[in-house]
């Protein structure tokens, strides 16, 4: 016991000179999630105390659910690991996931680098340009399995009667773009639009890709005439469920550590944290890369997630039942 008040009592930084920190990345390489984290990896370090060496590690499997499987059971929870958390996390720990051993009520928030909608698209040479024209011809979207991708084009199904079709079993979002341009699907089942910014400027520049449909509680500037996903609602019980899927988007890019990490350190990581997006050299590296930096707080960030995962249990028991319907 008294090694252990030992351990907790050490300085910042004391503790972190010298040390490296984990930052785990929940998909493979390329994507919009790995090039935040490495971004982030890049500048954080210099406003933690000691400043250690932060090494970006790509954790991919089941869309996310691996690497919050792994920080809840085996991660050290000294601070020493963070993780770029994929957005639909607590939304389907909410309505019992598989696979899901964690809670992210525990994880312990540092940070939301962006709030910014996710969207639902289709290859340009498809000619669906509009949500209403997949009410009448079938439109094939693939999407990692687990992920929000596979999860959006069935509540749209269900709540608005179009004809989507996912294909499942892609390993990443790039074996998704990989897909659309060789015509094995004919769009993409959810990507961030922040990542379509950064990843593809090229294809939003040439028309490659049509939005149907964005996903967040309010439309984007960048996007005033494509519908919200709780547009497609033609009741309030339907846009209250439709709402619940949207309110992750406020914690697109966040940051989070394990749970039982001493209180100073993560007054430490909060502050350093909220130090980076405010750091010019940060901030012109996102301009550079065209991400979107629309930050909150650790505080904030930790409110949000806490509150779609204590959604109701009469709109969870909704948002099951739809998902689960398909597979019947």
């Amino acid at each position: 016991a008294a090694g252990l008040t030992s351990a907790r009592a050490e300085p910042v930084e004391e503790f972190y000179r010298g040390r490296q920190i984990q930052l785990i990345i929940g998909v493979g390489e390329g994507g919009g999630y790995d090039l935040s984290a490495r971004l982030a990896a890049m500048h954080l370090s210099k406003f933690i105390p000691g400043n250690p060496t932060i090494v970006p590690r790509n954790m991919p499997g089941g869309g996310g659910i691996q690497a919050g499987n792994w920080l809840a059971k085996i991660a050290p929870r000294d601070g020493t690991v963070v993780h770029m958390i994929m957005q639909n996390m607590m939304a389907a720990q909410a309505v019992s996931g598989p696979g899901i051993e964690f809670d992210t009520r525990k994880f312990i928030w540092l940070g939301n680098t962006t709030s910014a909608p996710n969207v639902i698209n289709t290859w340009h040479t498809t000619g669906v340009t509009s949500v209403e024209q997949v009410k009448t011809r079938e439109v094939l979207l693939g999407a990692p399995m687990g992920t929000a991708g596979a999860l959006y084009p069935v509540l749209i199904n269900t709540v608005a009667g179009t004809k989507f079709r996912v294909v499942t079993g892609y390993p990443g979002g790039n074996e998704v773009n990989l897909a659309m341009e060789r015509g094995e699907v004919e769009g993409r089942g959810s990507n961030s639009w922040a990542s379509w910014k950064s990843t593809k400027p090229d294809w939003l520049k040439d028309k490659k890709i049509n939005i149907l449909v964005q996903v967040a509680l309010a439309r984007h500037p960048d996007l005033p005439d494509v519908p919200l996903l709780m547009d497609l609602a033609t009741n309030e019980s339907d846009r209250k469920l439709l709402e619940f899927f949207s309110s992750d988007t406020d914690l697109s890019r966040s940051l989070v550590t394990t749970q039982d990490v001493p209180p100073e350190r993560v007054a430490a990581l909060r502050k350093a944290f909220d130090a980076m997006v405010k750091d010019p050299e940060f901030l012109a590296e996102a301009a550079k890369a065209a991400m979107d930096i629309s930050p909150g707080t650790g505080e904030e960030s930790q409110k949000i997630a806490d509150s779609i995962v204590n959604t109701p249990p009469d709109i969870l028991a909704r948002a099951k039942a739809l998902i689960d319907a398909p597979t019947k």
